[in-house]
């Protein structure tokens, strides 16, 4: 079983991710890009008792980040059966976590072009 592991700029808030990913995607609703600091989010989700997370966070709207230095490092739903670590949050490169569908594709900034062949929704996917 595949590990993958990250955490914040400082080293204080690590995680450990156990198997491969529910799914994964990119965000461009409004509250990702205030988030992340970017015009997109992008992250993978795992069920929830496959990620490890140590070290504190502070949290906003279930999205969790360092408070020594700010990186933002996970989401979490609403249910809190699943978690959404950011992919930039990882120590190696994302390079198989290819997202599989964009959400919030009507914020999409116009100099970005569509992901090909991934599934596009206006808002959020249907559940």
């Amino acid at each position: 079983m595949e590990t993958r592991r990250g955490g914040c700029n400082c080293g204080a808030v690590r995680l450990q991710a156990e198997g491969p990913p529910l799914r994964t995607g990119l965000c461009h609703c409004l509250t990702c890009r205030k988030a992340t600091g970017s015009v997109f989010n992008a992250y993978a989700i795992w069920p929830r008792g496959q990620v490890v997370v140590t070290g504190e966070t502070r949290h906003w709207e279930n999205r969790h980040f360092c408070p020594g230095c700010g990186s933002s490092i996970f989401g979490l739903s609403e249910e809190g059966d699943e978690i959404e670590v950011q992919l930039g949050s990882l120590d190696a490169g994302p390079g198989d976590l290819a997202p599989g569908y964009e959400l919030w594709i009507k914020r999409r900034e116009q100099w970005l072009t569509p992901l090909p062949g991934v599934a596009q929704h206006v808002e959020n996917r249907p559940q």
